[in-house]
């Protein structure tokens, strides 16, 4: 995931032993305009993803594993199964080792997103990427409040449940939007956010439309704060999964 999504923080996640995994293939059902992952036609899921998974996590020793997923619409249960088969198999290897999804909107499939929830990870999370207006523009395929609404749902079923979920800055959203979003985002139980720059992979995705100077990003971190989310990381080269298991020790182990 780490080398397919062109993430800036790669040479320091690896040299302290961290790593996000992507499940379902490297071909995603939806075309984004901001994300480097290639769309097509995906690949039917691999029976053996979820134990090479669990043995890769065994091997790198590894006490907080992140796994994401391109979105999978071409499946019934938006690869919800794939999901629960890897926590099952990194829980049965590596016991000790908390576990984050970031997950897909699973296009209201409330009985997957059941099957998730049921499988206990440590921290469920969705991003909500972007504010309501520029949903259309650079995420044609989603919906702002499909999103929400799943974010909902997962306090519904799990108010126990830490979920998490992110924004990328500088796509052109003005800065009054992006409170609204936040006070969303709480209002559905959201406890962990991210905040990052969003960073074009290429000269063929969404430009950038502004480049937010540092202590913006440490005052919209201090307005979250004053939300109640209960860790947030925010700055240039935050991404979802950046400082995923420092984040959760700031919120729920302070």
């Amino acid at each position: 995931m780490c080398y397919d999504a062109a993430c800036p923080n790669r040479g320091e996640c690896w040299s302290r032993g961290i790593v996000t995994f992507m499940l379902l293939g490297n071909k995603c059902s939806r075309s984004c305009r901001f994300c480097n992952i290639g769309d097509g036609i995906p690949a039917p899921p691999d029976p053996t993803e979820a134990q090479r998974l669990a043995v890769a996590v065994a091997e790198l020793g590894l006490q907080h594993a992140v796994f994401t997923a391109v979105t999978r619409d071409d499946l019934p249960d938006g690869g919800a199964t794939q999901f629960v088969a890897v926590v099952r198999a990194v829980r049965q290897s590596s016991p000790t080792c908390r576990i984050e999804l970031l997950i897909s909107d699973l296009q209201h499939n409330w009985h997957a997103l059941a099957a998730i929830i049921a499988a206990a990870p440590d921290v469920l999370g969705h991003n909500i990427e972007t504010v309501p207006r520029l949903y259309s523009k650079v995420r044609p395929q989603a919906n702002y409040q499909r999103s929400l609404q799943l974010l909902n749902e997962i306090h519904r079923q799990a108010p126990q449940l830490p979920t998490k979920s992110g924004l990328m800055l500088g796509l052109g959203e003005r800065h009054e939007e992006v409170l609204p979003v936040l006070q969303d985002l709480r209002a559905a139980g959201v406890s962990l956010l991210t905040l990052g720059q969003y960073l074009p992979p290429s000269k063929n995705h969404q430009p950038v439309q502004r480049y937010l100077p540092p202590q913006e990003f440490v005052e919209l971190a201090q307005a979250a704060k004053e939300l109640g989310f209960a860790g947030v990381e925010s700055g240039p080269l935050v991404r979802s999964s950046y400082h995923a298991a420092e984040q959760y020790e700031e919120g729920f182990h302070a």
